[in-house]
């Protein structure tokens, strides 16, 4: 079965760092995208470089230094914008201009004061202008989720004429369900004149939980480029999370979709963004939480200790995480006290174990986590009881 190559545009660098007190340095800012060129990243969005100088300095090393991923600078359809992140990216070595305009009635009425009409002529003139600085543009269609597809459309088609590359259809609210916003791409797909000239994107946000099914349903109705952020980062409750839909294309084959990205860097360049934002990763967070790949059921140790892919369908290696996790609670079986007694040396006998199991059971009910050094304690005890 053939597969479709499915674009990954990291997004944690612009609206990642829109987050309150997750503030980059230029220093940090450059090392972030060079593990995400490591990670295999195909697009950068490196920031806004009109926002401020900072902004702009950054943008133009990160375009400096980077040699295989494209670096994308954002712009409004303003042609002060464009021609300042024309400026920053003049050193990449693939550049690319991020422009667009909003296009839901909300927006055109209440935010941009702008007629529809008005809209289309502002986004096909910033389309052009940007067309006349790099051969790569991408336009963004800002809350395109709450948007009329027939009139959306229109405005695909139109920058499309203009020299659009890439059209992104964000659910900037992230409002939409998984079935709507996979119609809205079908039938962009099915009704823009042209659309096989360009590549659909997608930019999902989290505020209702859905970035990662809208972004999936997404690519299996046409989209072949999803916009993202590790861990999850960006505005309000973020935005789609890099490594939740990496993994979940590469363990669903039958989709025929896949990425370009070394999955085996996630877990460290989760590590590196979570550390320098200042932005810790719940533990619960798929794929490189804490507890992603930790256990302390019994029913569920007994069956990763038999066999791994009863109660995990990713292997952790396979996303640069040591190994999977049996945790000692009060919940925890004879298995996994076992199996931990004998990682650290002990291999007891039934009789043995039984013993040292009603022991643990009293320590684990008074405490959290029983931890190695509780059992070497323990063994201690239990041999003296003997």
């Amino acid at each position: 079965m053939s597969t479709d190559r499915i674009q990954i545009f990291d997004t944690t660098l612009r609206d990642g760092e829109q987050v309150p007190g997750c503030k980059l340095n230029q220093a940090e800012k450059l090392t972030i995208a060079r593990q995400l060129e490591a990670l295999g990243v195909d697009v950068i969005e490196a920031g806004f470089p009109a926002s401020s100088p900072g902004d702009f300095a950054a943008v133009r090393a990160i375009a400096a230094q980077t040699r295989e991923a494209t670096v994308c600078g954002l712009t409004r359809a303003v042609e002060h914008d464009i021609r300042t992140a024309a400026e920053a990216l003049r050193g990449a070595a693939r550049p690319r201009l991020h422009t667009g305009i909003g296009t839901s009635a909300l927006h055109l009425n209440f935010k941009l004061h702008l007629s529809p009409d008005q809209a289309l002529e502002r986004a096909v003139a910033a389309v052009r202008l940007a067309k006349s600085f790099v051969e790569d543009v991408e336009f963004y269609a800002e809350d395109a989720g709450r948007t009329d597809n027939e009139y959306l459309a229109r405005v695909c088609e139109a920058v499309l004429k203009a020299g659009a590359t890439v059209l992104n259809i964000p659910d900037t609210t992230g409002y939409c369900l998984p079935q709507e916003y996979g119609a809205k791409i079908k039938y962009l797909a099915d009704n823009v004149r042209g659309i096989e000239r360009a590549t659909l994107s997608t930019h999902c946000h989290n505020d209702l939980g859905l970035a990662t099914a809208n972004s999936i349903a997404g690519v299996m109705n046409g989209a072949r480029q999803i916009e993202c952020t590790l861990n999850g980062v960006g505005e309000r409750a973020g935005n789609t999370a890099l490594e939740e839909v990496v993994m979940i294309l590469r363990q669903h084959p039958y989709l025929g979709l896949d990425t370009g990205i070394n999955a085996r860097l996630l877990a460290e360049t989760s590590a590196l963004v979570s550390h320098l934002m200042c932005m810790p990763v719940q533990a619960n967070k798929a794929i490189v939480g804490a507890n992603a790949f930790a256990h302390s059921s019994g029913i569920h140790q007994d069956g990763i200790i038999k066999h791994r892919e009863t109660y995990e369908i990713i292997n952790p290696h396979d996303v640069g995480v040591a190994d999977s996790s049996i945790v000692l609670t009060a919940r925890s079986g004879r298995a996994a006290l076992a199996y931990r007694l004998q990682k650290i040396g002990y291999d007891l006998e039934k009789p043995a174990l039984n013993a040292a199991y009603a022991s643990f059971l009293q320590l684990a009910d008074r405490q959290r986590e029983v931890v190695n050094e509780d059992l070497h304690r323990l063994m201690e005890e239990v041999k003296v009881l003997a």
